[in-house]
């Protein structure tokens, strides 16, 4: 999370859990989790996750700090307590492989004005800003965390419109940058679905593909749709999607001359791209697909990603 923001989840999460076997299929749909997994969480639903650096007034509870590595993973629950009433009221994790979050439980927390003044709320249009583009590698030369994180939530949504049917991308970065990813998880195969790019200030192609990749609301996480279409979308990090759509200049000076629209100078160097190719992030893909109804459709069950 970016510092200033929050985001609520509307299913339950954290512990208490149960085994899948336990609960049963119905029980566990009302969960809203439609295919079989580990453990199905009976926690608070709309739960508010924040930075850590955000949070302000509460103490770590020892006994409640268990993790994998050196850190915290929340697996006892609420592990940070108001440091004025000692009531648990979040939690921290920061383990090893983990988004380094707090969780404010829905029914201990109040919201009340900070008395800072607060500007206008995100929209479409700070999809057009450069700084909202969110770049595919990171400074340390690996791959986006974000990147890979929001690949993985995409593809969830695009195995399950297809009914994990092949999939054909458009040439361009699209194909470069997903295309290893959906590869892993949809089979080749004759008569692939057409997947193309849209959102705000980018037209629909034409024909319209089978299915359009489109971008979340900035603050509401709604999918954008073309006016009256009601056409197969699958939803995209704003963030990556905006650099799929505008990636930006590519060189620091205009080529000029005889050379052709969008060659690259011989010297500027090319874009930075790590030793291996860009792939979904494994468990926000299972988490996200075992979140939509459609995967209690039959081709849902037993299917995992291929090996590269």
């Amino acid at each position: 999370m970016e510092s200033g923001t929050f985001a609520v989840d509307p299913r339950p999460t954290g512990p208490p859990w149960r085994p899948w076997d336990e609960v049963g299929e119905e029980a566990a749909a009302q969960q809203g989790v439609y295919a079989p997994v580990y453990g199905v969480s009976f926690g608070a639903r709309n739960r508010i996750v924040i930075a850590p650096g955000d949070s302000r007034s509460m103490a770590l509870i020892l006994e409640k700090c268990e993790g994998y590595c050196r850190g915290v993973d929340g697996r006892d629950g609420p592990n940070l307590a108001c440091e004025g009433c000692g009531r648990a009221v979040a939690t921290r994790v920061d383990d090893c492989g983990s988004w380094q979050t707090v969780w404010l439980e829905p029914d201990a927390v109040v919201r009340g004005p900070s008395g800072l003044p607060s500007g206008p709320p995100p929209d479409w249009d700070d999809l057009g800003r450069a700084d909202h583009r969110v770049v595919p590698v990171e400074p340390d030369g690996n791959w986006s965390r974000r990147w890979e994180a929001a690949v993985g939530v995409a593809l969830a949504h695009l195995v399950a419109v297809t009914g994990g049917d092949p999939v054909s991308l458009p040439a361009g970065p699209l194909a470069e940058l997903l295309g290893h990813a959906v590869g892993q998880y949809l089979p080749a195969g004759p008569g692939p679905r057409s997947l193309g790019l849209a959102g705000p200030g980018v037209r629909t192609p034409r024909p319209r593909p089978d299915v359009l990749l489109v971008p979340r609301h900035p603050l509401t996480g709604d999918p954008w749709r073309p006016p009256g279409d009601g056409g197969a979308v699958v939803p995209l990090d704003s963030g990556v999607w905006a650099y799929l759509a505008r990636p930006g200049e590519t060189s620091p000076m205009p080529a000029t001359g005889a050379l052709p629209e969008g060659v690259l100078r011989d010297d500027y160097p090319l874009p930075q791209r790590p030793w291996r190719l860009l792939e979904a992030h494994r468990r926000a893909f299972e988490d996200t697909l075992a979140g939509l109804p459609a995967a209690r459709a039959p081709w849902k069950r037993g299917r995992e990603p291929r090996d590269p």
